[in-house]
């Protein structure tokens, strides 16, 4: 199994990047990690536009999708800053996930073909809110929104969203320990995970 690590904090060295390093160390035997950070890939974030006028990929850019595309299974760690993700990942969202390479409308029906499906994905959120507050009193909207709105609308299915907080204060040094041992768990399951067949990308 391929399995594409990415680092979507825009700082080195933080929560982000020590919870991949766990899930890296507890995948299992035959899998083929790759790791990315995407602070590190030259590219411009902030060129988004209408589908129309969007820009050509640069070279990291292109390479990250490729990196996708030859995935079996994605993990994607970031902290939910005011809900939601950082701007560099929403961004690189936006530059990535266009119509005709990542879906595409049909031209009769209001539905769409999702091209990258047959990969499956784990999202490592760390967050200063309490998970359970975020899950059972706000409706864990962070989470719904990347299964349906953004990882699914394009095919990625199963999306497992996995929240570690809160981390202020201490949080997340007393949380490690037992974060590490969701993040064994998930790493060993994740070559377990139903996924559909591959999508036709171009």
């Amino acid at each position: 199994m391929r399995v594409l690590l990415i680092d979507g904090h825009p700082d080195a060295d933080r929560l982000s990047a020590r919870l991949l390093d766990l899930y890296a160390l507890a995948l299992p035997e035959g899998c083929a990690p790759e790791r990315l950070a995407l602070r590190d890939l030259d590219f411009d974030v902030l060129a988004t536009r209408s589908y129309e006028g969007m820009p050509a990929m640069e070279p990291d850019l292109a390479r990250l999708f490729e990196a996708i595309r030859a995935a079996d299974h994605i993990v994607l760690a970031f902290p939910m800053w005011w809900g939601g993700a950082p701007a560099l990942v929403q961004g690189t969202i936006e530059r990535l996930f266009l119509p005709g390479q990542s879906f595409a409308y049909h031209a009769k029906d209001p539905f769409w073909d999702k091209l990258l499906k047959g990969r499956s994905a784990d999202l490592l959120v760390t967050m200063d809110t309490p998970p359970l507050v975020l899950r059972w009193l706000w409706g864990f909207p962070i989470g719904r929104r990347w299964k349906r709105q953004i990882l699914g609308f394009v095919g990625i299915r199963p999306v497992r969203v996995h929240c570690f907080g809160p981390v202020r204060r201490g949080g997340a040094e007393r949380g490690l320990p037992r974060w590490r041992l969701r993040l064994a768990r998930a790493a060993a399951t994740a070559s377990k995970l139903k996924r559909p067949p591959k999508g036709n990308t171009p």
